[in-house]
């Protein structure tokens, strides 16, 4: 997430923060390349110079502060700043205290609206607020089946259920279909609207009609992280056409400069509220603003890595990994299998590595960090029987080359592994 840009503004601060003292022409460099570096990352030009302006006026105060080192001082106030042209502080979803609470998705063609309402549905499955999907766009061909496929992946009714009960104009269809699933006793609706390759006022009158008709509690804009000032200049057709109540950001955990999640606060005032960062299901965060800005500046997000700890791990078989590696006998590869799925379950390794404090976007280049030697490992472990598992000491070289074969791997990755599960094992004894 804004790998680009973290990179850059970590630079920039770093030779700040290596200085005893500081001068106001100091500061001023750094701002000028601190603005360069956001106009780069397509950030609004109005959000830019006001974020740049307001850091130099509390920078000057910070550096006359002796007590207190001035070059950390001003990286606290560029944070502070991040955080608020980010929204400041967290926002949840509003839910209604009666009925359904109805959420319109809306957004412009390709944006990524239909995963997102199956990504959406699934976490307040997760968070017990009973969620149904409402496909609402008739002109896309098989948008309906997709959402379908969707929803049975993750569990979530399509309604309406009946093809013939949604007949009709999406005026006739939408009401019918949140009617039946305030019937099916769902606590949330999320309506999938349809989209355009432009703003056009047929879309608005449309989005302005279904809003009157379903009484969303939320109107929720799904926007590409990886337009830059296109999805600003989006934001704000949605907002003055329809009205927002905030928005969600998606293909975040692609190349995506970050631009458009730096400018959009700014320039509609609506919360950022969740951010796409995958393809499967659970790729689906909330939005912090203060932790993101930390990400940001190469400060990492202790919070969430503990967060997504929690929500992948099973806390019983951790305890029982750590008991049995600092024991007599040791961890096997069956136990090393087990932890192997557990950190698979958290993510992609430099995503996961991306929330340590002092793990910033240079230092994730240099890691050599591929997922795809996980799935080698966990093919060359499966590949050897429980006897050889519970006692790799067994394993000569015929039955390496035979675990070789079966893993479609090689015997010398067969014998690194084994090398470094020695090693590994050794040091956890000795912790």
């Amino acid at each position: 997430m804004f790998t680009a840009l973290s990179e850059r503004l970590t630079a920039a601060l770093k030779r700040l923060t290596g200085r005893g003292v500081l001068s106001e022409q100091d500061v001023t460099e750094a701002l000028r390349e601190i603005r360069r570096h956001l106009l780069e990352a397509d950030v609004s030009f109005e959000v830019t110079t006001g974020f740049v302006e307001r850091v130099r006026e509390r920078a000057v105060g910070a550096i006359a502060v002796k007590a207190v080192n001035p070059g950390q001082q001003v990286v606290k106030l560029v944070h502070d700043e991040i955080a608020a042209l980010l929204g400041g502080t967290k926002r949840g979803l509003d839910f209604a205290s009666v009925g359904p609470t109805v959420i319109l998705l809306v957004g412009l063609q390709g944006s990524g609206k239909t995963t997102t309402a199956a990504k959406l549905a699934r976490r307040l499955k997760l968070e017990q607020k009973a969620p149904g999907l409402v496909a609402a766009d008739l002109a896309r061909p098989a948008a309906r089946e997709q959402l379908e496929q969707l929803g049975a992946q993750v569990g979530v009714p399509v309604f309406p259920g009946e093809r013939g009960a949604g007949s009709g104009t999406v005026l006739e269809w939408v009401p019918r279909a949140v009617r039946e699933a305030e019937k099916a006793r769902c606590r949330t609706v999320i309506v999938d609207t349809a989209g355009r390759l432009q703003i056009d006022a047929a879309l608005m009158d449309e989005l302005k009609a279904l809003r009157a008709a379903t009484s969303p509690r939320e109107v929720l804009l799904v926007a590409d992280g990886m337009t830059g000032q296109d999805a600003v200049r989006i934001a704000r057709g949605f907002q003055d056409g329809v009205g927002l109540t905030g928005a969600i950001l998606t293909k975040l955990d692609g190349d995506a400069r970050g631009g458009a999640a730096l400018s959009i606060h700014g320039v509609t005032g609506v919360p950022i509220k969740y951010v796409g960062v995958g393809e499967q299901p659970d790729a689906l965060e909330p939005f912090n603003p203060v932790q993101v800005a930390g990400r940001i500046l190469g400060q990492g997000d202790v919070v969430a890595l503990v967060e997504k700890a929690a929500a992948t791990m099973d806390a019983e078989a951790a305890q029982r990994l750590e008991r049995k590696a600092r024991s007599k006998q040791g961890m096997d590869l069956a136990d090393f299998l087990v932890a192997l799925k557990q950190m698979q379950a958290m993510g992609p390794i430099k995503q996961v590595l991306g929330l340590l404090p002092g793990v910033n976007a240079q230092a994730l280049k240099a890691v050599n960090a591929d997922d795809k030697r996980l799935k080698h490992v966990e093919a060359i472990v499966l590949s050897m029987t429980p006897g050889e598992r519970a006692d790799p000491s067994v394993l000569t070289g015929s039955r390496r080359l035979r675990i070789a074969k079966g893993a479609g791997r090689t015997v010398q990755e067969v014998n690194r592994l084994l090398e470094q599960f020695q090693q590994m094992r050794k040091l956890l004894k000795r912790t």
